[in-house]
């Protein structure tokens, strides 16, 4: 993504850029790709490509398609393709895709849970079916 050889500048063709020197506060519903590189205070949801540059910085939840973290997020991630935390990125929080990559010297405090997201509930209602199961005083 940070790669890509179609960028003019800073910015794709489409994408929706917070700069270095701005400050988002509030939802924001990003219909295609975006580019956090000042300050983000708020969810982010229905994005198709979100990038979080070196010196972005996100406080709240942040649902996607796919993620690439060289900044920072404090809050949760749902991402249904992929999430990439990159050398410099830090996360604190829990993440939820089917694809996690973690760079060597990135940080992450959180919980991850992989899959294709159809199976998680039925493992839940199978656990809760199996605990019901056991005798009271069984239960951990």
């Amino acid at each position: 993504m940070f790669g890509d050889k179609s960028v003019r500048g800073d910015v794709r063709e489409g994408m929706t850029l917070i700069s270095e020197e701005a400050f988002f506060h509030g939802s924001l519903v990003a219909k295609g790709s975006l580019r956090v590189e000042g300050g983000f205070e708020g969810d982010i949801s229905d994005a198709v490509d979100v990038e979080i540059g070196a010196k972005g910085r996100v406080v709240g939840n942040l649902a996607s398609e796919t993620l690439v973290i060289a900044g920072e997020v404090v809050g949760d991630i749902v991402a249904s393709r992929s999430v990439e935390i990159l050398s410099s990125g830090r996360v604190i929080g829990d993440v939820r895709t089917p694809k996690l990559k973690v760079d060597e010297g990135a940080f992450f405090d959180g919980s991850c849970a992989m899959g294709s997201g159809e199976d998680r509930p039925r493992r839940r209602r199978a656990r809760a079916e199996t605990d019901a199961a056991q005798p009271a005083d069984t239960l951990s």
